[in-house]
């Protein structure tokens, strides 16, 4: 599409659920795609991107609303209008959802705030001219230092070693006079500084991820084991991505969880990456995504939301930890960030680097396709060694009545403490307890606006419930038969075993590390720092402390309920389990003290199980893929989840089973339900699910668009299509 010419008109892509839409381009105005444009929408006037979607010419261009501006931004790359439009048409969502998170920053299309500098005037004395009675030594250095370049007072005074009150002097003598600076770039990372020395399986692997960097789109799987060194390689990488002037992209599933990831990152490249997250004050927001566009910002460690980003030149994408569930989007436009960021990778025609030590069947499918290239790291760095695993029975070597560590796990403990070392209790619950009831009547303590049990956090002292954010202080009397002080904590959460923990071992330090306690990128620092520096002798936690942590005195790993993940009706739930513990596992002993891992377990025969004591990580995945294959189960067959939602039952279920009496009956795809969701009650939301399966071949959203175009959904119901669902809640 070319420049368009005076008096045309345009297809206006908006950041919502509606449009696009055509607008006439006034005269003397020249539009091309990717322009951002301000446009009228009803009474509001709105920012869109003009795209590549061919105009209406049957609708009457006198009835055409004028573009209003071209805003001064850098347009929107080709190559991110065409994701966009992939990635809607993949999870079946409007065009504008999707553009709304590439255009997330709304400030972002203001001006940039100039930043107040002080440069030096013309009337100012010479400071190299030593005249008496006219310089005091500080002015004349403040005045040295202006005569470099304009720079704010602060790093004036800073540099000049003075204090404030020097500058402001120099100013209101007029000899130094303000002046307005763009916002300042961020530094370029170095990556020929502080090299890693690298073994020849990291140097092999490193020299195969090099000579992709050159070869237009391809997908690298780095295969190695927990502490092999999979970072050092894939920064490799990233350091000749920048030398050659490109951008990269490193993605981590959660944010939080980076701190050691960064201090790494600094200590290779001198400088931090530029960072995007939810935390950042808007202001940071807004001048980093324009860092982005105009290229300037060189390395973007993010997690999903930074796959949709503006990058001028980008060179390489990097997805640390590939297998994790937390790059699946739940929320408004459902996707699988490191599955369409192999897709936007293909359309920058540049390599795609997944990184894993348990990687998912999806992506080990792919590489027995030959989509995708392996490389392989089969030993710790350094020559650490994998921890042993051992099952502890809790049948028959159970805990005492109302306590949750075990006598074998008690004495590991006893022992790792005596030596001087660290241990990890792991727990995937958060909370004190998953379930309070009354020991009079057995009333259970529900979520009023969901079919889940309210959790008590006893440090906070409320009860919460972990999918809709309800919450509620302790009820003093039972709502059921109104006893008072009637109610007990049943089964264990993470606060509740560092409470077990602190009565076995009253001198130990005790660090809780989950979500709750850990709100974002410097709270994780801090716990980083307790660790490294041994100001936590115990470390409790949930799977946040499974992600990437390197701790060299931690040689001791217990999981304290290794069962939760193994029941309900998720498809993935096995190999799930495996990933989680055997990340966990693989905390311990990353240095040179060797560690050990005890795994209480009421199920040690479970595949699982055995796979984690025996190391067999290639037996347990053969099984796995098996037994998928022979169900027709994702990654060999296909899924599509419907989820319809509103407040009135009735018409939920109405609508369900409209919905169900109309579905594709044809050969390769089967549809089962509708049923109540295994969260039936959501947010107050009435909840009915259908489940597709086809063949791995099928046109599925196609199938999936002519059969929804059947049915009427009501504006009070909501209609979630989740295309390759991980969820089954």
């Amino acid at each position: 599409m070319e420049e368009s010419p005076a008096s045309s008109r345009v297809r206006v892509a908006l950041p919502m659920r509606l449009g696009p839409y055509d607008y006439a381009v006034p005269e003397g105005m020249t539009l091309a795609p990717g322009d951002f444009v301000r446009v009228p929408l009803g009474p509001r006037v709105e920012i869109g991107v003009v795209w590549d979607e061919a105009v209406d010419p049957d609708f009457d261009a006198g009835k055409l609303k004028p573009v209003r501006a071209r805003l001064p931004v850098v347009p929107m790359r080709e190559p991110l209008r065409r994701f966009v439009d992939w990635v809607a048409r993949y999870t079946m969502a409007p065009v504008g959802n999707v553009l709304r998170m590439a255009m997330s920053v709304s400030a972002a299309f203001e001006p940039p705030k100039m930043r107040r500098a002080f440069a030096l005037s013309d009337s100012a004395p010479d400071p190299h001219l030593n005249e008496p009675g006219v310089l005091t030594p500080a002015r004349r250095r403040v005045l040295l230092e202006a005569m470099a370049g304009a720079r704010p007072a602060s790093e004036l005074a800073q540099a000049a070693g003075v204090g404030a009150s020097v500058v402001k002097s120099l100013v209101e003598k007029g000899w130094l006079e303000a002046v307005e600076l763009p916002p300042e770039a961020p530094p370029v990372p170095d990556g020929t500084g502080k090299l890693a020395p690298l073994n020849p399986d990291q140097r092999i692997a490193a020299d195969q991820l090099l000579e992709k960097l050159n070869e237009g789109f391809s997908t690298t799987l780095i295969d190695g084991v927990t502490g092999s060194g999979k970072t050092e390689v894939y920064f490799e990488a990233v350091a000749a991505a920048v030398a050659s002037g490109k951008q990269v992209l490193v993605m981590l599933p959660e944010i939080a969880m980076s701190a050691q990831w960064l201090a790494r990152f600094e200590q290779r490249f001198g400088v931090p990456p530029t960072p995007w997250h939810s935390e950042l004050p808007g202001h940071l927001r807004a001048r980093i995504w324009r860092q982005i566009a105009s290229g300037e910002a060189r390395v973007v460690i993010g997690a999903r939301s930074a796959l949709f980003l503006p990058y001028r030149d980008l060179g390489l994408i990097v997805i640390d930890e590939e297998h994790e569930q937390a790059f699946k989007q739940e929320d408004g436009t459902i996707y699988h960030a490191r599955d369409m960021a192999v897709v936007r990778a293909r359309f920058e025609n540049i390599p795609i680097v997944l990184a894993s030590a348990t990687p998912s069947l999806e992506t080990l499918a792919n590489v027995e396709r030959g989509r995708y290239a392996r490389v392989e790291l089969p030993a710790r760095h350094g020559g650490a060694l994998l921890p042993g695993v051992t099952a502890i029975d809790l049948r028959k070597a159970p805990p005492p009545r109302g306590r949750f560590i075990s006598p074998p796990l008690k004495a590991a403990l006893a022992d790792t403490l005596e030596a001087g070392e660290q241990a990890m209790l792991f727990l995937n619950r958060r909370g004190y307890a998953p379930l309070t009831l009354c020991r009079a009547c057995g009333h259970r303590l529900q979520c009023p606006r969901c079919t889940a049990w309210l959790v008590e956090h006893r440090l906070h002292g409320r009860l919460q419930c972990h999918h809709c954010g309800y919450a509620s202080p302790l009820p003093r009397q039972c709502p059921s038969c109104t006893a008072e002080d009637s109610f007990v904590a049943c089964g264990p959460g993470v606060e509740r075993v560092a409470e077990e923990a602190q009565a076995l071992f009253p001198d130990a330090r005790i660090g809780v590390m989950t979500s709750d306690t850990v709100a974002g990128p410097a709270a994780a620092a801090e716990f980083v720092r307790q660790m490294a520096e041994k100001e936590i002798d115990i470390l409790v936690g949930t799977q946040i402390v499974a992600k990437g942590h390197h701790f060299p005195l931690l040689t001791l790993v217990g999981i304290v309920d290794a069962d939760i993940g193994l029941t309900g009706g998720d498809l993935r739930a096995g190999e799930r389990s495996w990933q989680l513990l055997h990340q966990v596992a693989g905390r311990a002993g990353r240095a040179e003290r060797p560690g050990r891992v005890l795994i209480q377990t009421h199920m040690p025969e479970h595949p699982v199980m055995m796979a984690l004591v025996a190391g067999d990580r290639e037996r347990f995945l053969a099984a796995e893929s098996h037994d998928r294959r022979k169900r027709n189960w994702p990654p060999f067959g296909r899924l599509a989840a419907l989820v319809l939602s509103g407040e009135d039952e009735a018409l939920v279920d109405r609508i369900a089973k409209r919905l169900g009496a109309t579905a594709p009956r044809e050969a390769g795809i089967e549809v089962l339900g509708p049923a109540p969701a295994a969260m039936a009650i959501l947010r107050g939301r009435h909840r009915r699910r259908l489940l597709v399966k086809a063949a791995r071949d099928f046109d599925l959203q196609g199938a999936l668009r002519d059969w929804l175009a059947q049915t009427q959904i009501p504006s009070s119901l909501r209609l979630a299509v989740d295309i390759d669902p991980y969820s089954f809640l």
